[in-house]
Formats: C-alpha cells, structure tokens, sequence
C-alpha cells in the first residue's frame, strides 16, 4: 500500500551502522512521505533517545524500534466503534471538503453496519447539490440502506428532522447523515451544521453522537490543514482517512495524530463498499514499515 514510502525510509536504514546520517536521510524521508516537518522531527527525535538510552547498535533493531514509536503514537488515536446503541437512534454527521470521498465513505460506514447485524439508514444532507443526492441513492440501491431526502434546495436541518422521525417510526438504530462539502473556511456551513446540531438536541435530547471529518490521504499535508481548520470550527469528534491505495503516501495521518487530539475510528482503502475498516495502530504501522524481508 505505501510502497513509496516504505522503500525511502528503508533506504535510510541501508546502512552498517548507526550514524547521525541515518537520522538526517530518515528525517527527510518522513518529509518527503507527506509527514509534516514538526512531525518528523519529533519522531526522529525519539528513536535517537530511544536508541541512545536502549544502547541499540544495529541498524534493524533501530527501524524496528522506529515502527514501534509510530504504532504507540496512532495507538492514542485509536477508537474501536460502539456497534451495540444505548440509546438509539445514534445520529452521525459526515463532513469534509468535495472531493473527499464523504458520500462513498458514509454508504461504506452503512454497509459495514449492516454487515454486522445493525439497522442504518442514510440522510442526503448535502441539499446544495443534486449529483450528491443522487450518488447517495445510487449508494443506498447498490448496499441496501434506505435514504431519506428531500428535493435540492431544502433545508437540510429539515431533512434531519424527517430522518429522525423515520428512524424512531422504523426502529432504526444508526443515522448517518451527509452534509455540504462546501470549504471549510465558508462561514454559512458552519452555522448549518449548528442548525442541524439544534435539531438534533431539540429531538434527542443531546449533539450528534459523532462528528467524522474525511479527510483524503492523497492531498499530502494538505489533509492536517483540513482537520486543524475543521477540528476549530465544529465539534469533530473522529477522523476518516479515505483513498489509502497505491496513490497515498500515508504519512499524513502520522501528522494528524500527531497534532490533532482526534480519534481515528475508520480508514477507507478503496472504491468497493468492503474497503473500509476500523482503524488498527499495529496493521497500518506494518503497512508503512513491513518486515525487511517482506519489502
């Protein structure tokens, strides 16, 4: 999966020895790999104390030692989902700039509930535009998962309201609800999310149980600017990385985790609904940093 990445930190460690050139080679890898330059220096930074205090002399002990560090450091992040609702409907929002993959990450979130035995449903929120209404009821034939709207144009708080009444009618327990990918710096999302939140708490009694932010892998370091913007301006509560193919890097979510005191519950790999799972510190450090003989 990250290919790229691994084959320029893993020339940094092709060397016999431990040298301060190590560090410098790997610290630019990190770089180059779209972690951010705080980021990285953190990070070398600590393998060179951990190996220092350690007394490690080989050069593999070390790039071991560096996966370490950055499973512990996604570890904070980690957070498995709560797939048995206390108090349902549980009602989450998606947000995220256009482009993002936010719509084929909430039928992803939906088919993979409904793989392990819960009842969902999907809101087109994003009333702004009628493509994504449309792909959202593409979405909803294609996995199975009904989609409350409206016509373009409505009030999306409205549309929430109607889900909420639906959901309860229907028994349903999770609602996952889209909203305009408009930019994060537009003044009149942010108050619409703050609409539907009021909804919300006017029906259930508290917020949205979840605020997910997708971010899209592919953008670089342009995906922790997203999220220090968005993460200010709305209650997010969780991260989604999307797109984590052959085309990322990855190295930007060792940023976010890094830098932002968010949660990741899920990660999308791919286009198909089943390229999408919780998100595991120890698998994703393994995809970055593989065995040397599994390179």
């Amino acid at each position: 999966m990250f290919k790229g990445f691994f084959d320029k930190i893993r020339e940094a460690f092709r060397r016999s020895e431990i040298t301060e050139a190590l560090y410098e080679e790997l610290e630019e890898a990190l770089i180059l790999g779209d972690v951010s330059v705080q980021t990285s220096a953190m990070l070398v930074g600590q393998l060179r104390d951990a190996v220092r205090k350690q007394g490690i002399k080989d050069v593999d002990a070390a790039y071991a030692l560096l996966r370490e560090l950055i499973t512990a450091l996604l570890t904070r992040h980690a957070r498995p989902f709560v797939l048995v609702p206390q108090n349902p409907p549980v009602v989450i929002l998606v947000v995220g700039v256009n482009g993002v993959g936010k719509t084929t990450t909430i039928a992803k979130l939906a088919h993979w509930l409904k793989g392990r035995g819960r009842s969902v449903m999907m809101v087109a929120g994003d009333t702004f535009r009628a493509a994504a209404i449309e792909q959202l009821e593409l979405w909803g034939g294609r996995i199975g998962v009904d989609v409350i709207r409206h016509q373009m144009g409505a009030d999306p708080a409205a549309v929430v309201f109607d889900a909420i009444q639906a959901a309860r009618a229907r028994e349903v327990e999770y609602v996952i609800v889209d909203t305009a990918g408009r930019l994060h710096t537009k003044h009149n999302l942010m108050e619409e999310l703050k609409k539907i939140n009021r909804v919300i708490i006017r029906e259930l009694g508290h917020e949205a149980d979840d605020v997910l932010l997708v971010l899209d892998a592919t953008t670089g370091q342009n995906a922790l600017v997203q999220a220090q913007q968005f993460s200010r301006a709305v209650g997010i509560t969780g991260i989604v990385l999307t797109k984590l193919d052959g085309t990322a890097k990855g190295g930007n979510i060792l940023s976010i985790a890094a830098e932002i005191p968010l949660t990741i519950p899920f990660v999308g790999t791919g286009e198909r609904p089943t390229d999408f799972a919780p998100f595991n510190p120890a698998e994703f450090a393994r995809q970055l940093l593989p065995d040397p003989e599994s390179a």
